[in-house]
């Protein structure tokens, strides 16, 4: 049961219990602050119980969210590194490949530009793709590999995070729907709720696809919208696809700000044997209907990556919403529109893999303590004169 807390309350209520409010709770709680989690569903109900668990570094360029990834790389494969069997975090790799001769030399450029940057990228012969991907086209023209590319189980990320923050001393309070905002002037102290209300120093908007409303609510223009996605699921299978396997195009796609219907092969594999396939992108605001177009075009795409796919049956589809903002990048950190205000949203299909990071940056910041990188370019007030 959930109970209203009174008086001082917390020094942090985080809005939002999926792999963003969750790594930010964690570290807030580790650090030694009292946190207090409010979701208006359960734990990871949103777009982290919609989504792959990806944790990529092959598909960024450079700029501050290649910069907030490796960040985010760094704290997985160490401040987490002891817990990664609670969410199964795998280092298995990516593998991009071209299926034509102009595709090649775009990934060939964009591998020598990565590298300058800081990413491991390995290019790969049309001749040696089968080493990697034993199944794979056999009409491909060229391929990358990227050894740093990761997984986790998406909904376990969430839900183990919280666990731990719990053994710091952090409530979870699910069923709880934020209405409201407590004010002193133009600050805020605490937020009224479905089920009562709590008070905190500071109050995390990490409400991921939903964060724009709630940034409404205390009075701040943060534009993030849903974009919603596809994922097919396969019957188990014995090991078929080693890594995940994506088409070149997909980068294109998500640094794309076309609102219309864009798919691009992902393909991988998982513990339970089960193979994923993905990926799309539209903009239709939160409409939520099943597009059958769309799920034939995934399984078109992922036959023509994976040949062997074609007599596989697909057991069930899921889709949800990724928390689009104009300028593809999150918003994190303090809004000065609004003291008391904090933002931990806006990632879009990077969340899973930017959570760690952002939960620390995060941590760091309400701490008053040194921040890892510079929080710039993720101020929320950039978007002071954007409306859409």
């Amino acid at each position: 049961m959930n109970h209203p807390v009174s008086g001082k309350g917390a020094d942090v209520i985080v809005i939002g219990a999926g792999a963003i409010g969750a790594a930010c709770a964690f570290f807030a709680a580790r650090a030694g602050m009292k946190v207090i989690v409010l979701d208006r569903g359960e734990i990871a109900s949103g777009t982290s119980s919609a989504c792959e668990g990806n944790l990529l570094v092959s598909d960024k360029e450079a700029g501050p969210e290649l910069d907030l990834s490796l960040y985010s790389l760094d704290v997985w494969n160490n401040e987490l590194k002891e817990f990664g069997h609670l969410w199964e975090f795998e280092t298995k790799g990516g593998l991009v490949v071209s299926a034509t001769d102009q595709g090649a030399t775009n990934l060939k450029q964009l591998t020598g530009r990565q590298r300058n940057n800081g990413i491991q990228a390995i290019d790969v012969d049309v001749a040696d793709l089968a080493s990697y991907e034993p199944f794979i086209s056999r009409e491909l023209t060229s391929g990358a590999f990227y050894p740093q590319d990761s997984q986790v189980q998406p909904m376990l990320l969430a839900g183990g995070l919280l666990h731990l923050a719990r053994g710091f001393g952090a409530t979870v309070h699910t069923g709880t729907t934020v209405t409201g905002f407590i004010r002193k002037g133009n600050s805020v102290h605490g937020v009224t709720t479905t089920n009562g209300t709590y008070y905190a120093d500071n109050i995390l908007n990490a409400a991921g696809t939903w964060a724009g409303g709630i940034a409404e609510l205390a009075g701040a223009n943060v534009p993030i919208l849903p974009r919603r996605g596809f994922v097919l699921v396969t019957e188990p299978l014995p090991v078929t696809i080693r890594h995940k396997v994506y088409a070149a195009e997909y980068v294109g796609n998500v640094l794309s700000s076309d609102a219309g219907l864009q798919t691009s092969p992902v393909v991988e594999g998982t513990h339970s044997g089960t193979v994923l396939i993905g990926s799309s992108r539209e903009r239709v605001g939160f409409n939520n209907e099943v597009s059958l177009p769309v799920l034939k075009n995934l399984a078109a795409k992922a036959i023509a990556l994976f040949p062997v796919l074609a007599g596989v049956k697909a057991i069930r589809h899921y889709h949800g919403f990724r928390p689009y903002c104009p300028d593809h990048l999150p918003v994190i950190g303090p809004d000065p529109r609004v003291p008391g205000l904090w933002h931990a949203a806006g990632h879009e299909g990077a969340g899973i893999g930017l959570a760690a990071g952002t939960g620390q940056l995060i941590a760091q910041a309400l701490t008053g303590g040194a921040v890892g990188m510079s929080l710039q370019p993720f101020a929320p007030e950039r978007f002071e004169e954007i409306h859409v």
